[in-house]
């Protein structure tokens, strides 16, 4: 990457224009700054506020803390981080300093995040930041603009996007989990176990060494109590325009899972398995609930799946009746906030441009992808595209055997119009592979199957990836 940038090279270079300094705002103006492209950031924090941030530092994380899993070997969004890291991405470079033990998931503290990211960007010589919303459709003189303003897209530009594309919004709720005081959970009660002793990678803290999370124990009937509390829990109303707004599957609030069914919760996340309660081992707890640790000092803990809808008391009252969790201290409580995000398969093309206005570029979770990573992913590419057209260089998107390019395909055109919802990255997304025989020429069976065909998929990826990157890599030298 080229980070040494006189100013003299790129005085003739018109500034793009980023909207939003999340994920994808932040990781694309990192991008285009690293090739030698100005950046105008500009981010509507503090001016404006939104129901979900609680600074107006960059990348805020407002939902969980975790990218989940860094398997990069067998796991899609672990093979994801690992494109990312290889492509120069800011989001990886933070994680690394602020992550925090989670097993094999890879986890920050969002506060040593964010302050990373936001230090990197207002430092960076060629990064102009601005605050202030956009109320409306970008100026007609910004000829390359990138829109990333995320699930909470300001009232005004959000009414100018839908005008210009046509299309009516698509908008679902997403919940966010308490983070609750490690000193005040009863640990003669609970204790630290990974999933199966799972160890982390590169994480520091307080646990790790397979011992990531902190477990609370349920009876069967302690189990049975808690579903029914949440079930008849006092819950936030929507506005009437609210009301018909889908959830994503992938962050339903609790109280929700347990709508589907009394044993949802324990086939979900709080499913018991992988899990011995040193304090009674010869009893196996009908289900557990996990807290993953939230910052660098461990002195935070939020509750693994436990998004919530329910009011503040109520969750206070409920989650109060956890075995260990009894004199909780919240740090935050859950609440919701609403995601926005257009039907991109119809409205995007290639290259993540706005077919009836070119000028217009989106990344992020706008675009219609789900979580944190995927959210940088995509800016971290519209970054590339948008650089590539300043200084006239050939735009080409990654090869949709890579994690970067089979999400970029499935928003851009593989997804259907009609049915579009959220995607996290998985190999459902990917063309199959060639799972490689043995040395007797037989293909793998049984247990050993999954697991080889997932390396097929990440080999070829990492393999396709170096050639994508390797001409960008020959013009910085």
């Amino acid at each position: 990457m080229r980070s040494d940038i006189s100013s003299g090279m790129t005085k003739d270079i018109q500034p793009v224009h980023v909207i939003g300094a999340g994920m994808a705002g932040s990781e694309a103006t990192w991008q285009l700054a690293q090739a030698g492209v100005p950046v105008v950031l500009h981010e509507m924090r503090p001016v404006v506020k939104t129901d979900a941030h609680h600074t107006d530092g960059f990348a805020e994380l407002v939902c969980s803390n975790s990218f989940r899993s860094d398997d990069h070997e067998l796991n899609a969004v672990g093979l994801l981080h690992e494109e990312m890291r290889r492509a120069g991405s800011i989001m990886m470079e933070a994680a690394e300093v602020a992550r925090v033990p989670a097993g094999g998931a890879l986890a920050v503290d969002r506060d040593i995040f964010s302050a990373y990211v936001t230090e990197k960007l207002t430092a960076h010589p060629l990064v102009t930041v601005e605050r202030g919303e956009i109320a409306g459709l970008p100026p007609a003189g910004w000829d390359n603009v990138i829109v990333a303003t995320g699930p909470l897209t300001s009232d005004a530009l959000g009414k100018a996007i839908s005008e210009i594309t046509g299309a009516d919004e698509l908008a679902f709720f997403d919940a966010i989990a308490p983070i609750i005081h490690r000193d005040s959970i009863d640990m003669s009660v609970c204790w630290f176990q990974s999933r199966y002793d799972k160890e982390s990678t590169g994480a520091t803290g307080p646990a790790g060494a397979g011992k990531d999370y902190i477990n609370c124990p349920m009876t069967r009937e302690q189990y049975e109590a808690f579903v029914e509390a949440l079930l008849s829990g006092d819950k936030t109303e929507f506005k009437e325009w609210e009301k018909s707004t889908p959830y994503f599957d992938g962050c339903l609030p609790i109280e929700v899972m347990a709508e589907r069914g009394a044993e949802t919760l324990r086939f979900g996340p709080m499913k018991p398995v992988g899990l011995t309660n040193p304090h009674n081992p010869d009893v196996k707890a009908y289900a557990i609930v996990q807290l993953r640790q939230d910052n660098a000092l461990g002195t935070l803990y939020n509750m693994v799946g436990f998004q919530t809808k329910l009011k503040h008391g109520e969750q206070k009252r409920i989650f109060r009746t956890i075995p260990g969790l009894e004199n909780a201290e919240f740090a935050r409580l859950g609440g919701l906030h609403r995601n926005t995000f257009i039907n991109s398969p119809n409205l995007l093309d290639s290259i993540m441009r706005l077919k009836k206005e070119p000028r217009l570029r989106f990344a992020g979770q706008i675009t219609g992808v789900e979580g944190y990573v995927e959210s940088g992913a995509m800016g971290l590419l519209a970054g590339r595209f948008a650089a590539a057209e300043r200084q006239g260089r050939s735009v080409t998107p990654p090869p949709r055997t890579t994690a970067l390019g089979a999400l970029l395909a499935h928003i851009t055109g593989d997804a259907n119009a009609a049915t579009f919802q959220p995607m996290n990255v998985n190999f459902g997304l990917f063309p199959e592979p060639e799972v490689p025989r043995d040395e007797n020429g037989k293909r793998p069976r049984g247990k050993a199957k999954g697991p080889a065909r997932k390396r097929a998929y990440t080999s070829r990826a990492l393999n396709d990836l170096a050639a994508w990157l390797q001409p960008r890599a020959e013009a910085a030298e």
